[in-house]
């Protein structure tokens, strides 16, 4: 529930900025971008969750190959739409990889709380 008020707020400003620069709001897929951000990182933090007791020594890997198949999400639905033109822009970073570190960062933190318990 925090992931995803905090992915819809990051969004909302996103797109003000976006609008208010005179940008495409819907551009870049920026809605697949949060999206997918928001369901692996939900997808990982419950694998690690139903996983923590269990597996206790292994998590830290289950967590490194979570952000790996974030990466691979990312070169498989994203890059080649992004490189049609040749070219990487800011813009076209910004729409994957805002969501992407907000969702790591809330991830991690949530990681963090449940193996601190």
């Amino acid at each position: 529930l925090l992931l995803l008020v905090l992915l819809s707020l990051a969004f909302a400003v996103h797109a003000f900025l976006l609008q208010r620069s005179g940008l495409p709001i819907f551009g870049d897929r920026i809605l697949a971008a949060y999206g997918i951000n928001y369901f692996l990182a939900v997808l990982i933090y419950a694998t690690l969750f139903l996983l923590r007791k269990r597996m206790t020594a292994q998590l830290g890997f289950i967590y490194m190959g979570g952000s790996f198949v974030k990466f691979i999400f990312f070169f498989i639905f994203f890059y080649p739409y992004y490189k049609l033109d040749g070219d990487l822009s800011s813009l076209e970073f910004a729409a994957f990889f805002t969501p992407y570190v907000l969702s790591l960062i809330a991830e991690t933190s949530g990681v963090i709380n449940f193996l601190k318990n």
